[in-house]
């Protein structure tokens, strides 16, 4: 009997931790957040080499994953209006997944959380994030042009290291190949 009391307890345990993940978005619902319904949606996806690599963390200040990253790039009459980009990163244990929205300039015009799998009071607010539209890539740190959010410092970390990647993929990748 206690042995059944321990597991159900356990169990109970396991199903509310797991509890905390959300997902807010699927993907097409998530490509029409950023570009709207009539627009056209393309793939661009960039492999940077060693140098674009280094250039690219030395920007971000965070490390790239992976030697693939992928931009959506929504398009009206030819012409482009957006480019997003879908990032997911680990805030403490668990991930977040992240839509980063640019403008066809590059200046962040969007964030939207699409997954958060922590708790829900760790996840920064649409609020925190409206706060960074149009800052430009170098105050996209912590205490440096960013206010942090009282219990979601590791989520606004993880956030921000996504949103420095994205801009700093699209400044090296994008912007200086376009000039």
């Amino acid at each position: 009997m206690k042995r059944l009391a321990i597991t159900l307890t356990l169990l109970i345990a396991l199903a509310s931790a797991s509890s905390f993940a959300t997902i807010f978005y699927s993907k097409n619902e998530a490509m029409e957040l950023a570009f709207g319904k009539t627009a056209t949606v393309e793939n661009l996806s960039l492999f940077p080499d060693e140098q674009e690599t280094a250039a690219i963390q030395a920007l971000a200040k965070t490390q790239l994953e992976s030697g693939m990253f992928t931009f959506y790039v929504g398009k009206e009459n030819d012409k482009t209006t957006a480019y997003a980009a879908i990032e997911t990163s680990t805030v403490r244990t668990k991930p977040e997944t992240l839509m980063i929205v640019l403008t066809p300039e590059g200046e962040l015009r969007n964030v939207y959380t699409l997954a958060f799998h922590e708790p829900p009071e760790y996840q920064p607010s649409a609020q925190w994030y409206e706060k960074l539209v149009k800052k430009p890539l170098a105050e996209m740190e912590l205490n440096k042009g960013v206010d942090g959010v009282s219990g979601a410092t590791l989520s606004t970390r993880s956030a921000l290291a996504s949103i420095r990647k994205v801009m700093a993929v699209y400044q090296i990748m994008i912007k200086q190949k376009a000039h």
